[in-house]
């Protein structure tokens, strides 16, 4: 055989014992066993390898393996390792009981197939039964894992405590305009534009900014009604500086009319009537519509302007059915949107609507958020996370550790020396991460949070294998 064919073979050989496991083994990933020496006495010789050879190894231990007989470069044969050689994932260390301590009850399939024996014997692919005692076939209900098992395959177990359930619902939402803090500039009066002031559509105007400069006739008749009722007032009293209040009828109706107050106060005291008034922004906000123009005539209740205070914004949050047992008025809120990546905007619960929309089965939440920065627009949408809670602790497990079948709620309880027992819970309120216990268990008892399907599985193996075990009852004939 060349040196190329004898590379190619071996090889191939490397990639068959790996998947055999035997690869893992020279990875460090499984202990493989190693011959050891002789020893004089025998409590401390290693027991006579039994079983059939399952594969071939390099006599130098060299990873290089063979599932047939093979012979080296320089002729020597590879050695046969038997199946009690190979790696065996499920026995205990020898050490752990001693001779005597425990009886066996019954040998079981090593591949988990449900056939048991009364006396040690083989498969089919040699493999030894392995044998099960009397101590791990409780009647008690628990389960017994062997610890070399359970370190392999991860499992954690949690002491039981108090936590303050917190529970986070998350729903879209959208911005808008807080209904407060929108005003319109509408005249009661008819009347003309003078001139519009510099505010655009979409400009931030100040309280008191100049919006625009009206003439009014009706305005400006009864200011002159008011200057004719001072000046006649004033001749008439003796107290020239303090009248005798006839000039109230004319500054009520200007009042009611919507005058601006600079341009009463100006007739009071000038006792002359401009043609024309200023009108101001009522609020510091950004506007929304400006529908004057130069010269443009309007009648009362014509809408010139229309400005809202964006300072202060909502998010409607529309909140599954399901939902709305855990909302509150107050509870604090994360909002978190695309336009702002990383930025969370902080509010609270203001409302909850009293009635649920019946196309989406959803009910309407109203969320206050501070807006100083302008950065939240609206009809931009975010994202809703309402932190909901009672603040009490309360008996909780993780969530990982309740097995749900739908009918019943069971967790595994950690008994020591890897027996665990299977225990029926009555489950409560869930939170973010945790479940309240009602029932079953109690503060201070260990449970198992990760990996309790293994032992869930492992559970449901050894009660098959003992009604397998266990000799049939007699049928009683009447």
């Amino acid at each position: 055989m060349t040196s190329l064919a004898r590379n190619k073979a071996t090889a191939a050989a490397m990639v068959v014992a790996a998947g055999a496991g035997v690869w893992a083994g020279q990875n460090g990933l499984l202990h493989l066993p190693q011959v050891q020496p002789s020893a004089t006495t025998s409590e401390t010789s290693p027991a006579t390898p039994s079983g059939g050879a399952i594969y071939y190894r390099d006599p130098d231990k060299r990873p290089f393996y063979s599932m047939t007989p093979r012979k080296t470069d320089d002729g020597r044969d590879y050695v046969p390792v038997l199946a009690s050689e190979d790696v065996n994932f499920d026995a205990e260390p020898a050490a752990e009981v001693a001779p005597g301590e425990r009886k066996i009850k019954f040998y079981r399939n090593p591949m988990g197939l449900p056939d048991t024996s009364p006396v040690p014997k083989k498969d089919s692919m040699g493999m030894d039964y392995i044998a099960v005692y009397e101590v791990e076939d409780s009647d008690d209900g628990s389960v017994k894992v062997s610890l070399g098992k359970l370190q392999r395959t991860g499992v954690e177990t949690a002491l039981i405590g108090r936590q303050v359930l917190t529970r986070t619902i998350k729903a879209p939402g959208v911005v808008q305009l807080d209904e407060r803090r929108i005003a319109v500039v509408a005249p009661r009066y008819d009347g003309f534009v003078a001139s519009v002031g510099p505010a655009t559509t979409a400009s931030h105007v100040k309280r008191g900014d100049e919006l625009v400069t009206l003439f009014s006739q009706e305005v400006v008749g009864w200011a002159a009604n008011l200057g004719v009722e001072i000046d006649a007032d004033r001749r008439k009293s003796s107290n020239k500086t303090e009248g005798n209040g006839r000039s109230i009828g004319a500054a009520r109706r200007l009042e009611n009319l919507g005058a601006p107050l600079e341009f009463i106060d100006a007739v009071r005291r000038t006792g002359q009537v401009p043609n024309t008034f200023i009108v101001r922004a009522p609020l510091d906000g950004v506007v929304l519509e400006r529908n004057a123009v130069d010269g443009q005539a309007f009648k009362a209740g014509d809408v010139l302007f229309r400005i809202a205070d964006h300072s202060v914004v909502w998010m409607m949050a529309d909140v599954a059915e399901g939902d709305i047992d855990a909302l509150k008025v107050g509870q604090p809120v994360q909002v978190t949107t695309r336009a702002w990546p990383g930025r969370v905007f902080k509010g609270n619960v203001a409302i909850v609507y009293p009635h649920l929309m019946k196309e989406t089965r959803t009910a309407r939440v109203r969320i206050e958020l501070a807006n100083s920065d302008l950065a939240l627009l609206p009809d931009m949408y975010g994202d809703v996370a309402i932190s909901t809670g009672e603040g009490v602790p309360v008996v909780a497990v993780p969530t990982s550790a309740v097995i749900d079948s739908g009918a019943r709620q069971v967790v595994l309880v950690d008994r020591g020396e890897g027996r665990f027992e299977p225990r029926a819970v009555k489950v409560g309120r869930r939170g973010d991460g945790f479940a309240e216990i009602l029932d079953g268990v109690a503060e201070g008892d260990r449970v198992v949070v990760n990996g309790n399907f293994l032992i869930d599985a492992e559970s449901n193996l050894q009660a098959a294998l003992k009604a397998f075990s266990e000799p049939a009852k007699p049928e009683v004939t009447p």
